[in-house]
């Protein structure tokens, strides 16, 4: 199954490559969470994938930005190298990431290109990207345009894509923003409500179809604050779905209400009127794919790692929640059996 075309079924194959079907259960390669926060021992947002993720099916997770070059020594001997689950990181362009408190990028003087390349270069395979938050959260009263152009930089200097996090366009209008996004850079929180939302009077904005159409893909996760059900309901009646979907578990959220392991945010968008096929695509080949890993991980095809999900869907209607509280009742599916690397988890 290809990956990273989302929204009107370019980049697709055949659903066989994906799932296996039995009359009670669904076998998928082992499923992938692009945006979350996987750190051992982490003081402030990490949280153990082994723990928290590879019990809920999910075999391979891209952390955002929780380790930048000053830590990200640390950040690989501790979690990538001492994680059964397989991990890699957006390095954040911030020197210390998320590990410090504060914004991470709210010191300018701790946003030096050079030391984030050199980072870079060192780590090879286990840094996929660049993490750039422009939240006023994670800048302060830094400028994020001044943040952006660094993060660019350190990108173009190294050949890899961001993970970008959008401002709210009041500060910074979504056209100039997304202007500079490249093809293969990801924006994330794709379903939030106002004053961040991609969404207008029930359709998608003109800015968020164009840069889709440039190559920028689409990152949908979940968190305590990005999902909002009538925003995602919005998009899928627009035709324009997610080409990824992830859950943004930090530390003391998995469990929390919302629940949000990544079984249960597939339910969510099941719940909108996403397609079974669609919503597996965006955790198994497609987030594959925009990782670099698609000869490795995210398809059932014979060589590929023996990372594997079965998810069972319980019909039985229940709550679903989002950040907002507002609710739809409906099924969901629940892990049965986690495989990484050949070994059986659960």
């Amino acid at each position: 199954m290809g990956g990273g075309g989302g929204g009107g079924g370019g980049g697709r194959g055949s659903r066989d490559a994906v799932a296996d079907h039995s009359d009670d259960a669904v076998l998928l390669p082992g499923l992938i969470d692009l945006h979350a926060h996987p750190a051992c021992a982490s003081p402030t947002m990490g949280v153990d994938p082994d723990t928290t993720m590879l019990p809920h099916g999910v075999t391979t997770v891209l952390s955002q930005g929780d380790a930048g070059a000053a830590n990200w020594h640390w950040y690989r001997d501790g979690t990538i190298l001492g994680s059964r689950t397989r991990v890699r990181l957006a390095i954040n362009i911030g020197a210390r990431g998320e590990s410090k408190p504060g914004g991470c990028c709210d010191d300018l003087a701790e946003i030096d290109v050079d030391a984030c390349v050199s980072a870079i270069e060192s780590g090879g395979e286990w840094i996929w990207g660049i993490a750039m938050n422009a939240s006023t959260h994670a800048c302060g009263c830094n400028d994020p345009r001044e943040v952006m152009r660094r993060a660019l930089e350190a990108a173009e200097r190294t050949g890899l894509p961001l993970l970008y996090g959008p401002r709210v366009p009041e500060d910074w209008a979504l056209e100039d923003q997304f202007a500079l996004l490249r093809p293969g850079d990801v924006v994330t929180y794709f379903c939030r409500k106002m004053p961040y939302s991609l969404v207008a009077d029930g359709r998608v904005l003109p800015v968020v179809r164009e840069a889709r159409q440039r190559g920028i893909l689409f990152d949908a996760v979940h968190g305590m604050g990005s999902f909002s059900f009538p925003v995602a309901e919005a998009t899928v009646a627009d035709g324009f779905l997610p080409d990824t979907i992830s859950t943004d578990l930090y530390a003391g959220r998995d469990g929390a209400v919302p629940s949000h392991n990544l079984p249960q945010v597939m339910s969510k968008f099941r719940a909108v009127g996403m397609s079974e096929a669609d919503i597996f695509a965006a955790v198994t080949a497609r987030p594959a794919t925009i990782l670099g890993l698609e000869k490795e991980i995210g398809s059932l095809a014979p060589g590929a790692c023996a990372d594997l999900t079965v998810l069972r869907w319980n019909e039985a209607p229940r709550p679903l929640v989002d950040v907002d509280g507002i609710l739809r009742r409906a099924g969901c599916w629940e892990t049965v059996l986690t495989v990484r690397a050949g070994e059986v988890i659960r």
